[in-house]
């Protein structure tokens, strides 16, 4: 058997070599130049490298390129001659899926998952039906309840690869298939199991919900922090490794809701508790414990440090980074309280593990070699009693001794201090794992529910494969459990692959693979490990040498995978699935024995702390084989939901099981559990021992693939048909593969005929019934043909580009040449007859410069000649001219000195008199000099003291006017002294005459002429001196002057500079005031904008809170509807509903007597016993909730009430004036004035009534001719002229405001002073009469009336201008439709066009007589109305003549004839109310409301007319002052709509048909509720109809509320509608064909993109959108709740699509960036021609169109990043980020996004405050308003048709 053994797994093994070319595609078939390969590399496992020469069959060497840029010779096997592994395209990498590759084999999957872990951020990859999850060592934001939801309902393929994924398929494969469902989650110690199967629990909590209000998913993920805390602990790989094996059962109801769950637990690693490794710790609850060991409660346990303990300071390392043990404490026990453990119970449990550190503290004290004692008194051991209830001497006496049984007698034993030891430990580690499987007996007690389960979901986090340095028992058994669970997997992955060929009816053979069943017959069958070691224990002196020796003498040399160490005789190897594992044989016996001393066991059971001997209580009872042994060491533990019951012949046998055996059994049980289930795999990978975020060790990882299957996952497709693609989806992606003639209508022929030509070997594809199958490398070859096929393509356009640009320059430059020798010949001609021209002028200058030599040679001549003969000439007249002048000057010598004589003379008078002058002119100036120093100081006080300067100024002014006069009065003086001087030289001439004559007598007298030179000297100096003053004089004048002007001047600037600085402060006042003003404004606008936001929030939260509410409704609607069935004797009738509401929004729900409760049977009074206290509980704390509920609600309404408060009264702040009452006052007085005139009329209107009727008898009276006629005739036209008049008044009125406005106005500053009094004056007058304050009223009247007629008369223009508009689209349409089948007509033949034309002029005069008959309806409408008016004039008339009848005799009364015509008037004049009977109202609602088919009344009546006849109905009871009429009705009418929209509220038609109604019906009672507010827009008629004796405002808040919450059920309906298409219509489906061509894609085949039957389409979107907007309008909903709704529709669309393009990695390229753009320009055409384009449903979109955007913009270079940064506004920094990692070429023409630039991105998007969510929020709704929209329908003239069968209510 052995041998047969050993030849199956020599050729199961050899199959498994990854290298083998059977298993792949090698260079053997491409062995081309250039070709990549994969080489293996001792440090990173693979390196990447280039053919750099061709491969021949033969060659030896290889000669390579690697990556880094190195040349090598790489050498093949001489033996097996294998080639390198074939690199795939790079279109290829980073796929979703592993199977996806065309070249599967390890490098390509290690290269694979790298690039998606390293560059693009992404931990999960499908590998098959296997989902590969790498720890990140890092929180990221892919687990939030939006990513849950995004996953929910979705396809496997269609999403990215995620953990929600894999539960999601589970789930619903649950639910379709009804087959439980498992998931395994398997992998090394701190890969991610537990995190990975707590996300998956967190998913079918989040999803399924609970059957009941018990919050059982809150039970199922609480469980997690207790088994945590006391499962998992510290190892050197894992801050939070899991000690044991767990297989939790989710159960489901019929509905599939979580009603519960049951745990299993295996392999609890029980030896942690008393050793720890260096660097580890102990479970973590025990440091939680002494973390917490200072809170009150805990202080009995006397705990500390835990250094202190010896079970806990072990491995040296008490404290984790970044875990703070006090709160996991809280955690804890919030979590166990949470899960119904008591706190006393809680408290129990700690002192049991408090007990436990305190026993590992116990020392002993060695006697001799064979005994021991303790310590007396030993505080540990003292500690330990108390906390356990325990005898210190019992348990003192039995941890030193043993009991020894025999056949006839006991012996008691003292032990070692070894063995006393190991006891102990034996005792603790017993202890906690009783403890242990009681606490999960109690989770499990917890979980479970009394409902039947339906199916179930298990989730198994169970341990890896395991090698270490000293493998034990514990590695043994983890082992042969994966060796169990890779046989199962390996039988699923093979099972699905044939299923697989099989249903596509396409021929295969068996594929070979590994099967581990050897490995497992060596461990567990008969004399196999697990056995033998059975065996041994069973003997008295049995070892673990003995059974090592057993083993060797067994299984070495008999079985291949068993083997024996060289240097080891205590020691054996095993050749597990995964690598080779040698296992140590020391404890192998211990640890399977699990020995425990039974005293110490009865010592503990006879505590008297309660709880301790609860956890003993198994050891009495017979157990089942999977449950725990009786000493309670074993290391697997499974804990069933009920235990079974054994016979008590069976107990002794059953305890002396051992723990192999136990674990085999339990394995087994698990295997048909898991053999039972459809088994969903999760292989978590762990990518470096040092937990660094984001690190990639590739030995590691390779290591952990090849032992978790996914390499063995990837052998078996790839020995088989790796490739699978349809029919459409090849044909999509080759189509440039094929020729025309090749494409056939029938795609899968196209195919065949194509694979045929492009490959020629048949046995690389086959054909199936719906796909095509590849074998590994044929989509790469495939793949490299179309690349080929492209690059030939873009060569050849690149060639007929080029050659077209090179034609085009060498056309240009032969021009350019031929221009340029054109330019250079007629430059040559130019030059030569230039060189001509030269030529002649060179000979004419000659001719001219010779004869200008010889004119200038005479010239010479002739010029010296001439000079001679003046000089001769010039000398002669010279001599002459010498004499005269000889004479001449003699003349004036004499001359002169007779002056100077005369002179001298003058002088010396002169002198004299301005000396005297000069005195007197001084004196004079001194005494003006000190009064202007006297004037300048005062002016100069004035300037410093600034007080009236200008008047200053002026005084100055004058000042100098008056020097300015007595500097003219000095000039005068001047003239005068200039005069005297005048006439004293005069006198000084005569003297000097007089001197004359005497001269020939002074000639005598020498003397006497002396005397007078003397005196002449003298009056020379005075006369100097006289000048001298007379000069300062005149300098002190004008410097007098300068400074005088200087002062002015100065006087002048600093005026100016004053008015300056006035005008500075005037302007900077005004800019201080405007500035305020706008500040103030600013801060008005950004307070108005943030009171509408908090306006906003508060009406999302109270929307939010309504919706709740509504829930809540209805939650206790169906709690009642069970409770009512759940009555074992129901009696007829009802029973009023306890409700402690008294608020108005509950009112019309509880009170009721009729509505809710008349079709249901009511419960009794006395239900059944056993389920009735637990569903009155239920409705109690539902009825409480809801009270709770409708509190909040109440605050929320009055805070919203303020908060609008706040926004009127902001608003009427900015609008309010101190003259409000006089305008109040202003207004009355006119409407007054008014009035009388209007009744004034009136009365001589009924006086020429009179007058006309008393002319003529009463039946001629409404003849067309009659008076009486003709004055109504007159009224009527005389309206039209009324209306003129008012015109014309008003504008009287304001031309006279303007007026009055003009003359109150104040006076421009030129004006006098007596008008300005006079001004005054009339001002004081008017204040005194109130005119200012009358006339500035009226101009704010006057202004509000000509800005409401602008307005109107905008309104007006623009609904003519889109009239026309309207009309001239419709034009153009005309035309374009003529001009097509013009054109469609011209192709037709001669027949056939003129059939064509018939038919469109037929069409054409349907048209028009259809248009004919909507004008005809029009013109009967009018003429109806007019006969009413005329109808209510007679009426009147007759009503007069009613009055002057009782006048006449009876005799005229006889003889008259009566008029038929006054009855049917006088009925058909309505009140627009409706009369109906008390008892008939529920007939009522049930025809109006409950029975009412929406499209009847949409299609055949007019909009709105439920509401309108309930209205109406309204008013009657209004009328009749019915109170309870009143309430009943809106009670009943609210509760049937309410009825109605949880009956059929998934119908789109009836929701938005009660919204619509709901709506109108509170315009309705808004419009007639008489508040002024509402009454602006009613005509005097509809003011009429208001409501007279009761305020419903309390009822139009709860109508407001009912409109809510159809409105957000409205919501939910579109968005059930509308989910299925958008990802398909928005994403998938190519509305631009041909523009993105499909990957290759895995085993998981996504949703094809190509338009096949039953898939959406863009198109599908619009025609629903158009449905939607179609049914809207056909029920008259309000424009601006249309707008909200197709802006919530956008937004729904906007979202979920971009969340799923964020999700999704095929989706992130370039060409579908373009698809995105396209469909989104799509809806907003859809929105320019329904006229939406102002709803903000564009808006809601701009996030999709960024990302769509990014998708196309170049990602390179910096400047690329920041145009990104700046146009991703709308995109918050993570979903850039997102989608640039997901940014995947379709072609290989497209590049990557490099790390470096998203790095980039990331910099320049730190600083952006923005949500680090991912993805948007697809249920927000946004908060809806119903803006006041009044109705002009009168209600007097609204028909009841009979079709409603509401016969039994009459029109008042």
């Amino acid at each position: 058997m052995c041998a047969e053994m050993l030849s199956i797994v020599t050729v199961q093994r050899q199959s498994k070599i990854p290298h083998l070319q059977s298993m792949l595609t090698c260079l053997d078939e491409t062995a081309l130049k250039f070709a990549r390969v994969w080489i293996p590399d001792p440090e990173e496992v693979w390196k990447s490298a280039e053919l750099l020469k061709d491969y021949k069959p033969g060659d030896k060497v290889l000669l390579l390129h690697l990556e880094e840029g190195k040349d090598l010779e790489y050498h093949l096997d001489p033996k097996t001659k294998e080639l390198p592994h074939l690199r795939n395209p790079d279109i290829l990498v980073g796929e979703n899926d592993l199977t996806a590759l065309s070249y599967l084999h390890e490098p390509a999957v290690l290269h694979n998952l790298r690039v998606r872990f390293i560059d693009s951020k992404l931990i999960y990859t499908y590998c098959g039906i296997v989902l590969v999850a790498i720890n990140p060592y890092e929180q990221l934001p892919i687990y939030g309840e939006d990513i849950i939801n995004a996953y929910s309902g979705q396809n496997m393929g269609d999403m990215d690869p995620h953990i929600f994924a894999v539960a999601e398929e589970a789930y619903k494969q649950m639910a379709r298939d009804e087959r439980n469902q498992s998931i395994i989650v398997s992998g090394e110690s701190g890969a991610g199991k537990t995190v990975s199967a707590k996300y998956a629990m967190r998913y079918f909590a989040t999803v399924s919900g609970s059957a009941s209000e018990a919050n059982v998913e809150e039970k199922v993920l609480a469980s997690n922090p207790i088994m945590e805390s006391i499962g998992n602990a510290k190892t050197t790989r894992n801050d939070n490794s899991s000690r044991f094996g767990k297989y939790i059962e989710i159960g489901f109801d019929k509905r599939y809701r979580i009603i519960g769950a049951n745990m299993r637990t295996y392999l609890l690693e029980k030896s942690r508790v008393v050793f720890q490794a260096e660097e580890e710790r102990n479970y973590h609850i025990f440091y939680q414990l002494c973390a917490s060991a200072k809170l009150p409660e805990f202080k009995m346990l006397r705990l500390g440090n835990a250094d202190n303990f010896n079970y806990t300071k072990q491995g040296g390392s008490p404290v984790i980074e970044g875990v703070d043990d006090a709160k996991e404490m809280a955690h804890t026990r919030q979590a166990c309280t949470l899960l119904g453990i008591s706190e006393s119970h809680q408290m129990g449990i700690f002192r049991i593990l408090a007990g436990i550190l305190h026993l590992g503290n116990v020392g002993f004290t060695s006697r001799d070699a064979d005994s021991c004692t303790i310590p007396p008194k030993h505080e540990p051991l003292c500690i330990f009693c108390e906390l356990m209830g325990v005898d210190y001497e019992e348990m003192c006496h039995w941890l030193c001794h043993r009991k020894l049984a025999t056949a006839t007698e006991t012996y008691i034993k003292p032990i070692s201090k070894l063995q006393a030891t190991n006891a102990r430990d034996a005792l603790a580690k017993h202890i906690y794992a009783k403890l242990f499987n009681w606490i999960v007996d109690n989770v499990n007690q917890a979980l479970h529910s009394a409902v039947k389960q339906h199916s179930f979901i298990g989730v198994l986090d169970i341990y890896g494969f395991e090698t270490f340095e000293i493998n034990s028992f514990e590695q043994f058994c983890i082992n042969y459990a994966n060796e169990k669970l890779q046989q199962q997997f390996n039988m699923h992955v093979f099972k699905l692959e044939q299923e697989e060929y099989m249903k596509e009816q396409i021929p295969w053979t068996l594929i070979d693979f590994y099967d581990n069943q050897p490995c497992i017959n060596l461990i567990e069958s008969k004399l196999g490990i697990l056995d033998l070691l059975d065996e041994e224990c069973k003997m008295p002196k049995g070892t673990d040498d003995t059974w090592a020796q057993k083993l060797y003498n067994t299984h070495l040399n008999k079985c291949a995978l068993f083997e024996k160490p060289r240097l080891s005789n205590k020691a054996f190897i095993i050749q597990h699935f995964a690598d080779k594992v040698e296992y140590q044989c020391e404890g192998f016996l211990e640890k399977n024995k699990d020995t425990v001393f039974e005293e110490q066991i009865k010592v503990l059971k006879s505590s008297k702390f309660k709880m301790l001997p609860e956890l003993f209580q198994d050891d009495e009872k017979a157990i089942s084989p999977t449950s725990a042994t009786s000493s309670g060491r074993t290391p697997l533990t499974r804990t069933p939901a009920k235990p079974t019951k054994g016979r008590p012949g069976q107990m002794a046998k059953e305890h002396k099981k051992t723990v192999g055996h136990q674990f085999r059994n339990s394995l087994h049980l698990l295997m048909e559990t898991l053999n039972a289930t459809t088994p969903h795999y999760v292989r978590c990978i762990k990518p470096n021992d040092f937990k660094f975020p984001f690190t990639f060790d590739e030995k590691r990882a390779v290591q952990q693939l090849r032992a978790c299957g996914v390499l063995e996952t990837i052998r078996i497709s790839a020995a088989g048909f790796p490739s699978r693609w349809t029919y459409q989806e090849f044909f999509s992606r080759y189509r440039v593969l094929m020729k025309q003639k090749d494409v056939l209508s029938d795609r899968k022929q196209t195919c065949k005929n194509v694979l045929e030509k492009l490959i020629l070997d048949k046995d690389k594809y086959q054909f199936g019934k719906t796909k095509i199958f590849f074998r590994a490398g044929q989509v790469a070859y495939l793949e490299k043909l179309r690349a080929d096929k492209l690059r030939a393509a873009c060569i050849r356009i690149q060639k007929t580009i080029r050659g077209w640009l090179l034609r085009k320059k060498y056309l240009r430059m032969r021009k350019a040449a031929i221009t340029m020798q054109r330019y250079v010949r007629g430059y040559q001609a130019r030059c030569y007859a230039k060189f001509l021209r030269r030529t002649k002028a060179a000979t004419i200058i000659q001719k001219y410069w010779r004869m200008y030599v010889v004119r200038r040679r005479y010239k010479i001549r002739r010029a010296a000649t001439i000079v001679l003969q003046s000089y001769l000439r010039g000398f002669l007249a010279r001599n002459r001219y010498r004499k005269i002048l000889r004479e001449h000057k003699a003349v004036i010598i004499q001359k002169r000195v007779r002056g100077w004589l005369a002179r001298t003379h003058y002088k010396r008078s002169m002198h004299a008199i301005i000396y005297l002058q000069c005195c007197f002119r001084r004196m004079m100036a001194k005494r003006e000099l000190k009064k202007l120093k006297i004037e300048a100081r005062s002016v100069e006080r004035y300037k410093k003291l600034h007080i009236g300067m200008e008047n200053k100024i002026m005084q100055l002014q004058r000042k100098v006017d008056e020097q300015n006069k007595d500097y003219k009065c000095l000039v005068e003086k001047l003239t005068n002294l200039e005069g005297i001087y005048n006439s004293e030289t005069e006198k000084l001439r005569s003297d000097l005459e007089r001197l004359q004559l005497s001269e020939e007598e002074a000639k005598v007298a020498t003397g006497r002429v002396l005397s007078l030179q003397e005196e002449i000297a003298k009056l020379r100096k005075d006369l100097e001196q006289t000048r001298s003053e007379k000069k300062c004089i005149e300098e002190h004048a004008d410097r007098y002057k300068q400074e005088t002007e200087q002062l002015v001047s100065n006087l002048k600037e600093e005026n100016t500079l004053l008015k300056q600085e006035k005008e500075a402060l005037n302007h900077r006042i005004v800019q201080q005031a405007k500035e305020m003003t706008e500040t103030m404004e600013k801060k008005l606008v950004e307070e108005t904008k943030q009171l509408e936001l908090d306006l906003n929030d508060e009406r999302l939260r109270y929307q939010n809170l309504l919706n709740e509410f509504s829930r809540l409704e209805e939650r206790y609607d169906d709690l009642k509807e069970e409770m009512t069935l759940m009555v074992h004797v129901p009696k007829p009738g009802h029973k009023r509903t306890d409700s402690t509401h008294s608020s108005n929004e509950s009112e019309y729900i509880f009170s009721s007597e009729i509505a809710e409760m008349e079709d249901i049977p009511s419960r009794t009074e006395e239900p059944s016993e056993k389920k009735v206290p637990l569903d009155m509980s239920l409705f109690l704390k539902l009825q409480k909730r809801v009270t709770e509920l409708e509190q909040e609600k109440q605050v929320m309404q009055d805070e919203l009430d303020r908060k609008e408060e706040q926004v009127l009264r902001s608003k009427a702040k900015e609008e309010e004036r101190p003259q409000i009452r006089g305008a109040e006052l202003e207004y009355e007085s006119l409407k007054r004035q008014e009035l009388e005139s209007e009744n004034k009329k009136l009365k001589n209107e009924l006086n020429e009534l009179r007058k006309a009727l008393s002319e003529k008898s009463a039946p001629e009276v409404t003849a067309p001719g009659a008076p009486a006629y003709r004055v109504l005739m007159e009224q009527l036209t005389s309206v039209s002229e009324e209306l003129d008049v008012r015109k014309e008044e008003v504008l009287i009125l304001r031309s006279q405001l303007v007026s009055q406005k003009e003359a109150i106005q104040p006076k421009d500053d030129k004006n006098t002073m007596t008008d300005s009094t006079i001004l005054l004056e009339d001002v004081q007058k008017m204040k005194d009469k109130g005119e200012i304050a009358q006339a500035y009223i009226g101009l704010k009247e006057t202004n509000r009336l000509l800005e409401s007629q602008l307005q109107s008369q905008k309104r007006s223009h623009e609904n003519e201008a889109e009239a026309l508009r309207g009309e001239i689209q419709s034009l153009k349409e005309e035309n374009n439709r003529q001009q097509q089948l013009l054109a469609q007509n011209l192709q037709l033949p001669p027949e056939a066009r003129i059939e064509a034309s018939l038919q469109h002029e037929i069409t054409r005069l349907t048209n028009e007589n259809l248009d004919l008959m909507e004008q005809l309806e029009k013109q009967d409408k009018t003429v109806r109305k007019l006969k009413k008016q005329l109808k209510v004039f007679a009426k009147k008339i007759g009503e007069l003549e009613v009055g002057q009848m009782e006048n006449i005799s009876p005799g005229q009364i006889i003889d008259e004839p009566i008029r038929p015509v006054n009855i049917p008037r006088k009925e058909k004049d309505f009140q627009g109310m409706l009369e109906y009977k008390k008892e008939d109202e529920q007939k009522l609602v049930k025809n109006l409301i409950l029975e009412l088919k929406p499209r009847g009344v949409a299609v055949n009546l007019i909009p709105g007319l439920p509401a309108y006849i309930l209205f109406m109905c309204v008013r009657h009871a209004d009328y009749l002052n019915d109170d309870q009429k009143v309430r009943s009705l809106l009670t009943s009418t609210i509760n049937s709509i309410k009825k109605v929209l949880k009956k059929r509220g998934d119908d789109f038609e009836t929701v938005s048909f009660w919204l619509s109604n709901t709506c109108r019906f509170l315009h309705c009672l808004k419009q007639y509720s008489g508040e002024e507010g509402f009454m602006k827009h009613n005509t005097s008629r509809q003011n009429e109809h208001c409501l007279t004796n009761f305020d419903l405002a309390e009822y139009r808040q709860v109508l407001s509320d009912l409109a809510i919450q159809i409105y957000q059920q409205l919501v939910r309906v579109l968005e059930n509608i509308l989910q299925p298409m958008i990802v398909s219509g928005m994403l998938e489906h190519e509305t631009i064909q041909g523009v993105s061509g499909v990957k290759p894609t895995g085993l998981r085949k996504r949703t094809s993109s190509i338009a096949d039957e039953g898939t959406y389409t863009l198109d599908s979107i619009l025609r629903q959108l158009n449905s939607f907007h179609s049914v809207m309008c056909q029920h008259g909903m309000d424009p601006e709740l249309i707008k909200q709704v197709v802006k919530q529709m956008f937004y729904i669309i906007g979202a979920i699509t971009l969340n799923n393009l964020l999700l999704r990695k095929d989706m992130c390229s370039w060409s579908k960036g373009m698809q995105i753009r396209y469909n989104v320009s799509q809806l907003e055409e859809w929105l320019r021609d329904k006229n939406l384009m102002n709803s903000g449903a564009k808006e809601t979109l701009e996030p999709l169109i960024q990302a769509a955007q990014l998708l196309q913009v170049k990602k390179k270079t910096d400047d690329d990043a920041e145009a990104i940064c700046s146009m991703c506004n709308a995109l918050t920094t993570a979903q850039i980020v997102k989608v640039l990692n997901l940014y995947t070429p379709v072609n290989e023409f497209e590049e990557r996004v490099s790390v470096s630039f998203i790095r980039t991105i990331q910099m320049r998007l730190r600083d952006r405050k923005d949500s680090p969510q991912l993805l948007m929020d697809a249920k927000h709704i946004f908060p809806v308003t119903f803006p006041f929209n009044p109705s002009s329908l009168a209600l007097e003239t609204i028909q009841i048709p009979a079709s409603l069968g509401l016969g039994f209510i009459s029109r008042v």
